[in-house]
């Protein structure tokens, strides 16, 4: 396969959202000290704290902390050298009173060493690939880039409250042994190893080869990461593992196909065309000796499958959605609405497995890209968060809403829960008006099935080129717009289109756009989603479709949770190729939609109402 060098300015960003430069926060108690004081009685037989305002206060300091490097012995043995993995974690805590034990908040991290810089991007203007036969489907079984913590960081803030702070490198990654197998089971052992040493159940060595063991803590413990960093959390908790009582996932994964895939189309994360999992694996391998795992890259290239993009073996085995049923841990989510990195699908679909499995969790959305809310209110809720989960310190934090949001004026709101308790899942219907255009109704339209508009592919402008001028033909796109809103509509939940289209190619890239344009048509692409035409019927089989022929295809845009204004219009943009995301063929593929039998469905809170004027 042919790949171009990534560019400085792009792996760049890789280490731009060190998500932690203020403070983390705490929160969740341990299941045998119970909640019915400020602070627990039992609590103060093996603990040490006091509080202020409630939650934990410094009392210890940073300058008398002890620090210790350790090499944890896991359970797998990822290079096939014939040993078990070893991972290499730092540890900072508090110097306590003699039998004094104390909680770990603990984050594990593949970007610790820093990256190889060298390691190249895949091509992603190819021709797209057809399959030439209605399709078995690959069968099923059962670089979130953002920069690691430093110790001084979390340290200098929980040490002094009480807490110790476990950094690590995970397996293929700095000084830990072993290959980065990018979010399966092994990469999952690897990090769970600390907590079950923190608990008795492995084993960990000094630099002279003796055994050390955790006979200062608790065995309590908080997993907090952002991205990559906040992913492995969201993996552990799936074990069930013991010790494990609550992680705090910021911006992170729950599915690694919907990182890399959509709906069956080859997709990148945003700001990095031409990522993939082997991508990603190459940029961490930064263990001594990195040579041992090009053999794990190159099965990782033949396994993640850029041919068809289906879901298959590879990607079920990084899908955390599969065991949600085995958390014991409670869950704070935090997601950015703008993060188009790790999208929004990965924080919604994690929240609904959660919630299906009655979970103990909270969710805060912030209109921020790919990182962490803003301080000031975050980091307290952090805080309280692991003061209740991890010393069981009774604050009221899970009395409040679960969910937290910040509008677009960047004020703050609670709601009982993500999507909105009132959104409808609202079904509007499109009607070609024009050469190109057309419009968006509220109630089905006249059905006329000879009435076509066609789009010509061009995968070499970006879709805000696309979107802009909306009144008039443009011959790479197609565009639906509302009438002017008589009043703001909520948005919340997961859009989708359903549209009856031909392909004159037996391969193409579908993508759609929803679009607000304010009153002088200036466009802001709010959500997007895509789809390989080939995967009409799931994402997990490929089947040929036959050109010229029409068929009904749907598939989902990025979840979201959005507030059209008074004032202007909503859009509904249809593009073949999405240049920053798709891959990117030579162009000129037509497809032709049927508008008055397709639609988009939207989320609103009042349902068809708002949009009726009602």
């Amino acid at each position: 396969m042919l790949r171009k060098k990534m560019s400085v300015s792009l792996l760049s960003f890789l280490l731009v959202f060190s998500l932690f430069s203020v403070p983390a926060s705490p929160g969740a108690a341990a299941e045998d000290l119970p909640l019915n004081g400020t602070i627990p009685e039992t609590a103060t037989d093996v603990t040490n704290i006091e509080l202020d305002n409630g939650v934990t206060k410094p009392i210890y300091t940073t300058e008398d902390a002890i620090v210790e490097e350790l090499m944890v012995e896991t359970t797998v043995d990822s290079d096939g050298d014939g040993e078990l993995d070893q991972v290499a974690i730092r540890i900072m805590r508090p110097d306590t009173p003699e039998g004094i034990q104390v909680p770990v908040i603990y984050e594990m991290s593949p970007y610790r060493a820093g990256l190889d810089w060298s390691y190249p991007f895949f091509d992603v203007d190819v021709e797209l690939n057809p399959v030439s036969h209605p399709g078995k489907g690959v069968g099923r079984g059962r670089g979130p880039n953002a920069g690691p913590q430093n110790l001084g960081a979390l340290g200098n803030y929980f040490v002094p409250r009480g807490y110790a702070v476990i950094l690590g490198e995970s397996i293929g990654t700095g000084k830990s042994t072993g290959c980065a197998t990018i979010g399966d089971y092994q990469e999952i052992a690897g990090t769970k190893a600390v907590i079950d040493w923190l608990n008795g159940n492995a084993r960990a060595f000094n630099s002279d080869g003796e055994e050390v063991f955790a006979d200062w803590t608790t065995g309590n413990v908080g997993m907090i990461g952002a991205s990559y960093n906040g992913t492995l959390p969201n993996g552990v908790a799936t074990t069930g593992v013991e010790g494990l009582k609550t992680i705090v996932p910021i911006v992170a994964i729950s599915s690694w196909y919907d990182y890399f895939r959509a709906n069956g189309a080859v997709v990148a994360p945003g700001g990095y065309q031409g990522e993939d999992a082997s991508v990603l694996l190459g940029f961490v391998n930064t263990r001594a000796n990195s040579a041992i795992c090009q053999p794990v890259i190159d099965q990782m290239i033949e396994d993640e499958d850029r041919i068809t993009g289906d879901y298959n073996d590879f990607w079920d085995a990084r899908n955390y959605l599969n065991d949600v049923d085995n958390i014991e841990a409670s869950v704070l989510v935090a997601h950015g609405l703008n993060d188009w990195n790790v999208k929004t699908k990965q924080f919604a679909q994690w929240w609904e497995a959660l919630e299906e499995n009655d979970v103990d969790r909270k969710l805060w959305l912030h209109q921020g890209g790919h990182g962490a809310p803003p301080a000031a209110l975050w980091n307290e809720e952090r805080h309280r968060w692991f003061d209740y989960w991890l010393y069981g310190i009774e604050n009221g934090i899970m009395d409040e809403e679960m969910v937290n949001i910040q509008r677009e004026d960047r004020s703050w709101v609670q709601q009982e829960n993500w999507p909105h308790v009132d959104a409808e899942t609202t079904s509007l219907y499109l009607k070609g008006e024009g050469e190109g255009t057309g419009s968006i109704h509220s109630r089905p339209v006249p059905n006329r099935p000879h009435d076509k508009q066609t789009l010509i592919d061009a995968p070499q402008t970006r879709a805000n080129t696309l979107v802009a001028d909306p009144d008039n033909t443009n011959d790479n796109r197609l565009v639906y717009l509302t009438d002017i809103l008589s009043e703001d509509l909520h948005m919340s939940g997961t859009p989708e289109v359903s549209i009856r289209a031909s392909i004159d190619r037996p391969v193409a890239n579908l993508t759609a756009l929803l679009v607000e344009y304010d009153e002088n048509n200036n466009a802001s692409i709010i959500t997007r989603g895509w789809m390989d035409p080939q995967n009409i019927h799931s994402a997990d089989r490929s089947i040929s479709i036959v050109p010229g022929r029409d068929y009904t295809f749907e598939w989902d845009m990025q979840p979201h949770d959005y507030v059209f204004e008074a004032g202007n219009r909503i859009g509904v943009v249809l593009l073949a190729s999405d240049y920053d995301y798709t891959l990117r063929p030579s162009g000129g593929t037509e497809i032709t939609v049927t508008p008055t039998r397709s639609k988009v469905i939207l989320p609103i809170t009042g349902g068809r109402s708002v949009l009726e004027g009602k």
